[in-house]
C-alpha cells in the first residue's frame, strides 16, 4: 500500500512539474507578425534579407522587407537529415537498447527512450533552443538568453543570419531538435532496468537544461557582430568555439555528455539486483541487430546533414561516416572472436555504433582513410572500454559509458589529429597535417564538456533521489517482477 502511495505521488510530481513549468512559459507573449517584417522588427536582425549593392535592405512597395533567397535544394536535404535523424531515437535507439534489455524490462526501456522524443521536443521549442543557440546572454559564450523562447523571433519564412543561412530558420531548429532529442535518450542505456519512469521524465527536462543546451551553446552557438550589438568584441561563437575546438555533428556536445552522465548515474543509483551472480543477456538479438541498422541509416543525416546544405562536405561527411562505421563493425568483430573465440553478432553491431560515434566530430573534416584509422580505434578502445567496465563492476547496463562516452571522447581527440582544412571551410588542419594547436583545442572543448556534464549529473540526481519520494529507485520488489509490470502494466510478448 505504501508502494503504491508514493509511487501515485512520485507521476503526479512528474506531471505537474511539467505542466508548472509550461503554464509558466504560455504566459509569455509569443506571438509575432508573420508574412511582413519591418526593419524595426524584433525578429528582423536575427534573419536574412535582400539588401542593395551598399548593403542597405531592399524593401516591398509597402515598406517590408524582403526575405532572403531559399535555396530549395538545400531545404530539401535539411528537411530529410531532420527526419533521418528523427528516425534515430524512437525507432533505431529504441529498438537497440529494447532488445539489450531482458525481457522483463523491454517495454520500460522502449518507452523511456520513445517518450524522450516527445518531452525533449517540447522543451527545446519553449526554452532549449534559446539557451543553446540564441543570444549569448553574457558576452562570455557560456549560455543563451531567453530571446527565442517558445521561438518568438525565429522565423519560419526567412533564414537565420547565422545558421544555415539558405534555408528557412526553423527548418535549421527543427535539425537541431533531433540531436537534442537523441542526446538524453543515450542516457537510458545507464539507467535501464533501475530507475523510476516519472523520476526519468523530470530528470531528461533537467539535464537537457543545464548540460545538453551548455554543451551545445559552448561547441555551436554563432552569433552576429558584437552578439547582435550586445557585447562589443564578442568573438562570435561560444567559448570552447572561440577557442577553436571543432566538432562536426556532435562527438563533444552528444556522446561525451551522455557518455560520461550515464557512467555517474549508473555508479549512483548503484547495480541491478543480481547483476554479477545471474545472465543479463540481451533478450532479442534480432532488434539489436534491427536498432543498429536503423541508427546506422539515420546517422548519416545526423552526420553528412551537419554541413547544413546539400555541399561538398555533406559528401565527404557521408562517405567518412560509412567508412569508419564498416570498420569499427569489422574491428569489434574480429578483437571480440579472438577474445573469446567466438564472432558476436551483438558484439558486431556494437562495433558499428561504436564507429558511428567516434566519426561523428571528425565526419566533415576527414579523409577515406583518415575515417579508416578512426573506425579502427574505435572498435579497439570501446571493446576495451567494454571489458574494464565489466571488470569494475560497473552497471553500467547497456554500455552508454564504453560506447559513447569512451568513443565520443576518442573521436573528438583524432578529430583534433586527422582534421584538414581542405574538407570544410569553417574547419582547420589537424596534428598530423601540420597543426598541433588543434589537439590542445579539441582536448579542451571535450574535457570541459565531459567535467561539467558529470558534475551536473551528479548534483541532479543526488537532489532527485533526496526530494523524490522514495527516491529515484524503484523498489527491490518491482525490480525483481520486472518494470514492465510494476511500472508500466504492460508486457513486451503476450503469447497467450
Amino acid at each position: 500500500m505504501a508502494d503504491g502511495k508514493v509511487k501515485t505521488l512520485s507521476s503526479k510530481i512528474a506531471v505537474l512539474g511539467l505542466a508548472s513549468v509550461l503554464a509558466a512559459l504560455v504566459a509569455i507573449n509569443f506571438s509575432g507578425t508573420a508574412l511582413a517584417y519591418t526593419p524595426d522588427d524584433p525578429a528582423a536582425v536575427y534573419h536574412l534579407w535582400e539588401t542593395d549593392e551598399e548593403g542597405n535592405y531592399v524593401l516591398d512597395e509597402e515598406g517590408n522587407l524582403i526575405p532572403a533567397a531559399i535555396d530549395t535544394g538545400d531545404h530539401a536535404w535539411m528537411l530529410t537529415s531532420s527526419a533521418l535523424v528523427l528516425m534515430m531515437t524512437p525507432a533505431g535507439l529504441a529498438m537497440f537498447y529494447g532488445g539489450l534489455a531482458r525481457q522483463k524490462n523491454a517495454v520500460n526501456t522502449i518507452h523511456m527512450v520513445f517518450i524522450t522524443t516527445g518531452v525533449i521536443a517540447v522543451q527545446f521549442t519553449l526554452w532549449g533552443y534559446s539557451l543553446a543557440f540564441g543570444p549569448d546572454a553574457t558576452g562570455h559564450g557560456f549560455i543563451g538568453t531567453l530571446d527565442w523562447a517558445g521561438l518568438q523571433n525565429v522565423l519560419h519564412d526567412a533564414p537565420s543570419s547565422q545558421y544555415a543561412v539558405t534555408i528557412p530558420h526553423t527548418s535549421f531548429v527543427v535539425f537541431q531538435m533531433m540531436f537534442a532529442i537523441i542526446t538524453p535518450a543515450l542516457i537510458v542505456a545507464s539507467v535501464a532496468e533501475r530507475m523510476k519512469f516519472s523520476a526519468f521524465i523530470i530528470f531528461i527536462v533537467i539535464w537537457a537544461t543545464f548540460v545538453y543546451d551548455f554543451a551545445a551553446h559552448w561547441t555551436w552557438q554563432i552569433a552576429a557582430p558584437d552578439n547582435y550589438g550586445r557585447n562589443p568584441d564578442y568573438c562570435g561563437f561560444g567559448w570552447t568555439g572561440c577557442l577553436g575546438s571543432l566538432d562536426f555533428a556532435g562527438g563533444t556536445v552528444i556522446h561525451i555528455t551522455s557518455g560520461w552522465s550515464g557512467l555517474v548515474i549508473a555508479l549512483m543509483l548503484g547495480r541491478r539486483l543480481g547483476y554479477g551472480k545471474m545472465p543479463m543477456e540481451p533478450h532479442n538479438v534480432s532488434l539489436v541487430v534491427l536498432g543498429a541498422a536503423l541508427l546506422w541509416v539515420g546517422w548519416f543525416g545526423f552526420n553528412a546533414g551537419s554541413a547544413g546544405a546539400a555541399a561538398t562536405n555533406a559528401s565527404s561527411a557521408f562517405m567518412a561516416t560509412q567508412i569508419a562505421t564498416g570498420m569499427a563493425a569489422v574491428t569489434w568483430a574480429l578483437v571480440s572472436w579472438g577474445h573469446t573465440g567466438r564472432p558476436s553478432t551483438v558484439g558486431a553491431a556494437s562495433g558499428a555504433v561504436a564507429g558511428l560515434v567516434a566519426i561523428t566530430p571528425a565526419a566533415g573534416f576527414v579523409s577515406p582513410m583518415s575515417a579508416i584509422v578512426i573506425g579502427i580505434l574505435a572498435g579497439i578502445v570501446c571493446y576495451a572500454a567494454v571489458a574494464f567496465k565489466n571488470r569494475r563492476k560497473w552497471d553500467d547496463a547497456l554500455d552508454t559509458w564504453a560506447v559513447h562516452g569512451i568513443g565520443g571522447l576518442a573521436g573528438a581527440i583524432l578529430t583534433g589529429v586527422f582534421a584538414e582544412a581542405r574538407f570544410t571551410s569553417w574547419g582547420d588542419n589537424g596534428l598530423a597535417f601540420g597543426n598541433p594547436a588543434q589537439l590542445y583545442e579539441n582536448a579542451v572543448g571535450a574535457f570541459a564538456a565531459l567535467a561539467w556534464a558529470m558534475g551536473i549529473t551528479a548534483i541532479i540526481i543526488k537532489v532527485m533521489d533526496v526530494v523524490w519520494p522514495g527516491g529515484i529507485r524503484v523498489t527491490p520488489k518491482e525490480e525483481e517482477i520486472g518494470l514492465d509490470l510494476a511500472q508500466h502494466g504492460e508486457r513486451a510478448y503476450v503469447t497467450g
